[in-house]
């Protein structure tokens, strides 16, 4: 079956993802800077993605022990809540540094033992394609540029013999979603500038949370990525209907109803 390497292991689309690819019979490689807590059969790897020499050390053991790999499956990333005028320029950096600039330093460095036809998976959001929100905009942002990496290193690499795949999934049942809670919260305490009606901007929130679904899911889809003969550009999962509406309309109207449903009445 050949090997494959899967980056955020310690989470729940990594976790599955890789739990499903060693039950096909493929030797994984898993990176995270974070043990699992199963690891299973994995062949785990600590390894920090904003980390050139982390890195670059991870791809020097997989190239010893195996020499090519199949396919690169990125899902690791970190979720913020936050305004992009009050959080701190390290947060703002952190984010970039592992949503996007992580999944370059990856490919670039394991690029050499990516056999020809091997595939690299790029999970990113379905904020991506969408117009931004208030506050989940640093997330959407890199998600946004990491897709638009995506869809021009899939001209490049296509050339060369190697392809890109893009999962764009909405909410999904992972510790994310504790994260986003956690955020919201202390996004409402801490602003000075936006006296935001805190349980309105929750509903929201909670909505487009609520219809997730499981992490084996996009597991499945990430195998089917890597070994159907012609995948898709990009797979579209559990894109949240209420996001869709409200991007289908006119950006001023959109601002419209954020406004109306966000600011405080006085």
């Amino acid at each position: 079956m050949g090997s494959v390497v899967i980056t955020g292991v310690s989470g729940g689309m990594g976790s599955a993802t890789a739990e499903l690819f060693v039950k096909k019979g493929y030797d994984v490689w898993g990176l995270d800077v974070k043990e699992p807590e199963h690891a299973g059969k994995m062949r785990f790897i600590r390894c920090d993605l904003t980390s050139l020499d982390s890195v670059t050390k991870a791809c020097s053991v997989i190239l010893k022990e195996t020499g090519t790999v199949e396919a690169v499956i990125h899902m690791a990333g970190i979720y913020d809540l936050d305004s992009l005028i009050e959080m701190d320029e390290e947060a703002f950096r952190r984010i970039f540094e592992i949503n996007l600039f992580g999944v370059y330093r990856l490919n670039r460095t394991i690029l050499p033992i990516l056999r020809e036809g091997g595939r690299i998976v790029i999970t990113t959001s379905e904020l991506a394609p969408l117009d931004p929100l208030p506050f989940t905009g640093i997330y959407g942002i890199t998600k946004t540029a990491l897709e638009k990496y995506a869809e021009s290193l899939r001209m490049e690499l296509q050339l060369i013999g190697r392809n890109v795949v893009v999962i764009r999934p909405g909410a999904v049942d992972t510790g994310l979603l504790d994260v986003s809670t956690e955020r919201l919260d202390a996004f409402c305490e801490k602003t000075a500038l936006y006296s935001c009606n805190a349980e309105r901007f929750r509903k929201i929130v909670n909505r487009v949370e609520s219809r997730n679904i499981a992490p084996q899911v996009i597991a499945q889809i990430a195998y089917r990525a890597v070994t159907c003969k012609k995948p898709r550009f990009t797979y579209n999962v559990n894109r949240n209907p209420f996001l869709r509406l409200l991007n289908l309309l006119p950006l001023r109207l959109q601002c419209r109803i954020i406004k109306g449903i966000l600011k405080e009445k006085n």
